[in-house]
């Protein structure tokens, strides 16, 4: 990928990580080890001064939450997954989560997959 992710940066309760199209704020917990976190939010600020938002949820997490609400009788049961901003990845971790927004980018596929937040 021709996107190299600096090393990110504590601001906060947000983990910021650079990279030459973006600028990702991840919201992980505190105590959290980032290369496996596997549900943040995360708000994205691109070059051209847009800021986009996802959930970006493992689809291990989603399968541990659908076997949970399946148990607690919500959600018919486990019977379906739902997130009005997400998007489910492969791999847990801050840094694979940054390579896939890249790829986004790459592909075109960003603006159709994230939130557009207003402009301030």
């Amino acid at each position: 990928m021709s996107n190299s992710t600096e090393p990110g940066n504590w601001d906060g309760p947000w983990y910021r990580v650079y990279t030459e199209q973006f600028e990702a704020a991840f919201l992980p917990n505190a105590d959290e080890d980032l290369e496996a976190v596997d549900n943040v939010d995360v708000f994205v600020d691109l070059k051209d001064g847009s800021r986009w938002s996802a959930t970006v949820i493992t689809l291990a997490q989603v399968e541990i939450l659908m076997n949970r609400w399946a148990t607690a009788g919500e959600t018919q049961g486990g019977r379906y997954f739902w997130c009005s901003d997400g998007l489910i990845v492969r791999d847990p971790g801050i840094s694979n989560m940054t390579q896939v927004l890249a790829g986004l980018i790459e592909n075109g596929e960003f603006t159709r997959i994230l939130d557009r937040l207003e402009d301030a």
